[in-house]
């Protein structure tokens, strides 16, 4: 797995062995950046989820600001530590090693915001639709901000919900991405 574009283009990332951890396709790597285009630039992520960082970094490559990455799996951690200090990034760049949904519920209680965030959770579970209803009340999103969803192509994912509103979705293969804007009022 390497870096696709960007200042840091064609570094090799670092992923554990096993099956645990699900690294984001190529494909499915520069789709995303395609819809989000210019968007990426001097922007404040965050990676749900992040398992090897790969999302992330490549956010950074492409000129994000910071990233802030929350990941649970402890042999993902030292992959995706390992990734930010190969790449000379962990200045810009927040390790939180946490469960996902509580992780909201603490940057939400600390009033943070973010221009991206991007969710990419296990495929075998409902933390796709929990995690969008935890981030439906766009505290966490910035007034322009995109949320980004990866998810098992026959996740039912909403069209609107709270203050989100999906703009975009495409399959690729067994994948989905669905983008989501935030609006003043979804009716």
């Amino acid at each position: 797995m390497r870096i696709s574009a960007g200042e840091h283009r064609g570094r090799r990332l670092q992923s554990p062995k096993g099956t645990k951890t699900r690294p984001t396709s190529d494909l499915l790597r520069q789709a995303l950046f395609n819809v989000l285009g210019a968007r990426i630039q001097g922007a404040r992520v965050l990676d749900l989820f992040a398992g090897t960082g790969a999302i992330g970094l490549e956010a950074l490559s492409r000129g994000a600001a910071s990233v802030t990455f929350v990941e649970a799996d402890r042999r993902a951690v030292a992959s995706l530590q390992a990734n930010l200090a190969a790449l000379k990034l962990t200045e810009r760049a927040r390790v939180v090693v946490a469960d996902v949904l509580p992780a909201l519920t603490r940057l939400q209680a600390a009033g943070e915001t973010f221009d991206c965030i991007f969710l990419d959770p296990p495929y075998a579970s409902d933390l796709a639709t929990r995690c969008i209803e935890t981030l439906a009340d766009g505290r966490l999103l910035s007034d322009n901000g995109a949320l980004v969803t990866q998810a098992f192509h026959k996740t039912a994912l909403p069209e609107r919900i709270g203050v989100l509103r999906r703009a975009w979705r495409r399959r690729y293969g067994e994948s989905s991405l669905t983008l989501y804007t935030k609006e003043a009022e979804c009716g």
